[in-house]
């Protein structure tokens, strides 16, 4: 008998905290060394610090600089631009090891990484690449993504944000809000309609003039993270800074399924975080002269929790051999960022519960997790859209018209 609970004690030491299906085992050594660099940054430069600057409402601005060696901006763009030329398993499980340490660090790099690195260089001249990427990739500049406007935040289709020409330059108004990173950006990518009505890319650089970016204060989420609105009034933006490679609304939107797939991996970094401390804390627990563990509903939570994450870790592994191939549809990576986010508040949740009380201290990492996922759960796609947009891909109706 005692040999057989040797065994099973082994078993659980091994893949409780992390991976139960063993889903290491399908990552090649390059995405464990990147996993590896990245969590030792965390432990030593993030865990120490995140409570403290949560808790006052402040942005840890110096970690620009650490997020930018350690390669998590634009991981899987190409070297040639100074970034990191790895695969998109290798740039998920980044941001999944982010999310572990806040969702507002991840978030500073997935906006940088996807959504201002990503549409330069896949919508950029080459001289544009050349000039913004490796700057963005090394730090030297902050960039900031402008799509979602104070009237017209799941429909930017109907933005009003618009460029009229001048000459050799575009003049830009209007205003853009709920905007990661923009009170510190040195550039914002910016999405607005042309005299035709057709939406446009266009960089606009900090300094230009009528160009301000006022910070969001009162936030109860993502309080790590700075938050602003992009405000334009008759900026004069050249029009070599236009991205020449997409005209539509399709280029906001293939940045946003660029980013909600490292949403979808990010979350499964938080949700761990929630079920190791949960886990922990069932053992130390001692009620009724035994570890809470011990006790049927406790067991029933915890090995809840870890199903999830197995499911969200086996489906964002999945989503990544397609992406890796050029196979990921915007709807699979809708599905993976619904299902992962929410499963990743769930668990929060029901982490809270199991360390009663303490979980609502910041002692323990659970609420930080829980306000933010809140705000994950609605940013870059709304929990409701992205059901949508499975029911759309899976019907052939489109329910938004």
């Amino acid at each position: 008998m005692n040999s057989s609970n040797g065994v099973a004690n082994a078993k659980v030491d091994k893949y409780q905290a992390h991976d139960y299906y063993g889903v290491d085992d399908l990552l090649t050594d390059e995405h464990k060394i990147a996993r590896d660099a990245v969590r030792a940054w965390v432990k030593q430069e993030v865990s120490p610090i995140i409570e403290d600057y949560s808790e006052r409402a402040e942005c840890p601005k110096h970690l620009f600089k650490g997020l930018a060696d350690i390669g998590a901006f634009g991981p899987s763009l190409p070297e040639k631009y100074g970034c990191g030329g790895m695969d998109e398993i290798a740039y998920g499980i980044i941001m999944q090891e982010l999310e572990r340490a806040d969702s507002g660090i991840r978030s500073m790099a997935s906006v940088q990484g996807s959504l201002v690195m990503y549409p330069i260089y896949r919508f950029g001249s080459e001289e544009q690449k050349m000039h913004y990427l490796p700057k963005l990739a090394s730090g030297e500049y902050i960039g900031c993504f402008g799509l979602t406007e104070p009237d017209h935040g799941s429909d930017p289709s109907s933005m009003v944000t618009n460029i009229k020409e001048d000459g050799d330059h575009y003049i830009l108004n209007g205003a853009k809000m709920w905007i990661t990173n923009s009170p510190l950006a040195d550039i914002a990518v910016v999405w607005a309609k042309d005299e035709e009505g057709i939406i446009r890319g266009l960089i606009v650089e900090r300094g230009m003039e009528g160009f301000s970016t006022p910070e969001i204060h009162g936030k109860l989420s993502l309080r790590a993270s700075i938050t602003g609105e992009l405000v334009f009034e008759d900026v004069r933006v050249p029009k070599k800074n236009v991205l020449p490679g997409v005209k539509g609304l399709k280029g906001p939107l293939s940045c946003l399924s660029k980013a909600r797939y490292g949403i979808a991996w990010g979350a499964i970094g938080a949700a761990l975080d929630c079920y190791d401390s949960a886990l922990r804390y069932s053992k130390e627990r001692i009620q009724f002269g035994k570890p809470i563990g011990q006790f049927q509903l406790t067991q029933k939570k915890l090995a809840e929790m870890i199903t999830e994450i197995t499911k969200a870790q086996l489906l964002a592994w999945r989503l990544g051999t397609l992406a890796n191939d050029g196979k990921a549809t915007p709807a699979q990576i809708s599905m993976a960022k619904r299902n992962n986010v929410n499963m990743a508040l769930e668990i929060a949740r029901e982490a809270r519960q199991i360390h009663g009380g303490m979980g609502i201290t910041n002692e323990y990492p659970i609420m930080r997790h829980m306000m933010n996922l809140e705000t994950v759960l609605t940013y870059e796609g709304t929990h409701d859209i992205h059901l949508l947009i499975t029911g759309m891909d899976v019907t052939g109706f489109n329910a938004f018209s």
